[in-house]
């Protein structure tokens, strides 16, 4: 006769069953955590002195484009279909909350593809979001495209080829320093007060 291989029924099974359940749930709870790469940056770091191409032709430092602003940056290419309209949406919402209300903060969309973007593409793609004059769009040259996904950490370290940014926003102080990273797909909303919190504290 063989042995049943049945678990009896109670508080040990019980317990089992509850961390099985738990252990299902809190997992990709931890591996996003673990991931999760947001909040403020300790300590804030200085941009990078790569220069940037902007959408009007002018050719201008990234440093001194972020000094005495707080700036929300974003990367984006005009090539792309998938993430980046999403994304000059979000940054169009966050203009129109913004508003008059922070004279200090300005909205920087960043190419990372410096072999398809130029002044004219970058124009024309603020064009479609209606930017104003506070949303800079600009492409550094091939030499510094990597550097600056480095610093951001704007790409996964394993990822080779192909589209690798990232569609979260990240924010600069007034002294040009990275200081906060808000969550991916971040809303208007929350951008508009992780700045404003910026914008008071210095």
């Amino acid at each position: 006769m063989s042995r049943s291989t049945h678990t009896p029924a109670g508080h040990g099974g019980r317990r089992r069953a509850l961390a099985l359940a738990l252990g299902a749930v809190l997992a990709p709870l931890a591996a996003r955590a673990q991931h999760a790469n947001m909040g403020p940056v300790e300590p804030r770091r200085a941009a990078p002195g790569l220069k940037l191409t902007l959408h009007d032709g002018r050719a201008g430092a990234l440093p001194a484009l972020l000094e005495g602003r707080v700036t929300a940056m974003q990367l984006m290419f005009t090539g792309c279909s998938a993430t980046c309209p999403i994304q000059g949406a979000i940054f169009a919402a966050l203009q129109t909350r913004l508003g008059d209300r922070l004279p200090t903060a300005q909205l920087l969309s960043v190419s990372i593809d410096p072999l398809g973007d130029d002044a004219a593409a970058l124009a024309k793609w603020r064009q479609r979001f209606a930017a104003g004059p506070r949303w800079l769009a600009g492409v550094p040259d091939i030499r510094n495209g990597d550097t600056l996904l480095d610093f951001l950490d704007g790409r996964p370290k394993r990822a080779t080829g192909g589209d690798r940014h990232t569609p979260q926003v990240v924010l600069f102080d007034k002294r040009g320093r990275l200081a906060y990273r808000c969550a991916e797909w971040a809303n208007a909303a929350d951008i508009a007060q992780a700045m404003t919190e910026l914008a008071r504290v210095g």
